[in-house]
């Protein structure tokens, strides 16, 4: 079983929740390659956690799986976070993308 944390009494179902991945907001990443936001909405080099906090700061129930891998970047294990299916995944990927831009980046 891989690492994981889960904010909130609630739980998320693994099985319906929508999945995002730092690509989906990664500058770096083309559109091609699984950016799904505008490069004016992206940043550089986001990381797991920091979508985390992002879908936190939202309200949303979420999950934090540190160890998965990016189908399309399978060799870079940079993790993904699991979110409650309460919004289109179209208007969550915008919001979070808008939200990303607040969240402080995590010093190494």
């Amino acid at each position: 079983m891989g690492r994981w944390l889960r904010v909130s009494a609630m739980a998320v179902d693994p099985e319906k929740a929508i999945v995002l991945w730092p690509s989906y907001f990664d500058l770096r990443v083309s559109r091609e390659a699984g950016r799904k936001v505008p490069k004016k909405d992206s940043v550089e080099a986001p990381t797991a956690s920091m979508l985390f906090e992002a879908v936190k700061s939202l309200g949303l129930d979420c999950i934090l799986e540190l160890d998965k891998a990016y189908p399309r970047f399978w060799y870079r294990h940079e993790g993904r976070v699991l979110v409650e299916p309460k919004l289109a995944k179209k208007e969550l990927v915008t919001k979070v993308a808008a939200s990303l831009k607040t969240v402080p980046r995590q010093k190494e």
